[in-house]
């Protein structure tokens, strides 16, 4: 047996063992759709809400946004006293919809 022989199941086996992760496939078809909108005019980019929206969560640990495209609307997430909290933001305005406490 060759080595390209012996090789080439194993490149076989490395190839299909390989994917992305289903959530990390839908982030980054969120941020594409959130570019997408803010490139329309649709939205604010997500820079210009986080810069609005964070120093009003003064004490808490920014952990990231999410962006859901059919309501135009951003989900701002932070950590708190190991309290998880969401602010929801509307992606037109930048102005708090909700926030869980």
């Amino acid at each position: 047996m060759t080595i390209k022989s012996a090789f080439l199941p194993l490149l076989a086996l490395c190839l299909t063992s390989v994917s992305v992760p289903a959530d990390a496939a839908d982030r980054r078809g969120e941020q594409n759709e959130a570019r997408a909108q803010m490139m329309a005019g649709k939205v604010k980019p997500i820079r210009w809400i986080e810069n609005r929206i964070l120093p009003k969560m003064a004490g808490s640990q920014y952990i990231g946004p999410e962006f859901d495209p059919s309501a135009q609307v951003y989900r701002l997430k932070f950590i708190r006293s190991g309290r998880v909290i969401f602010v929801d933001v509307d992606g037109r305005t930048g102005s708090i919809l909700r926030q869980t406490r």
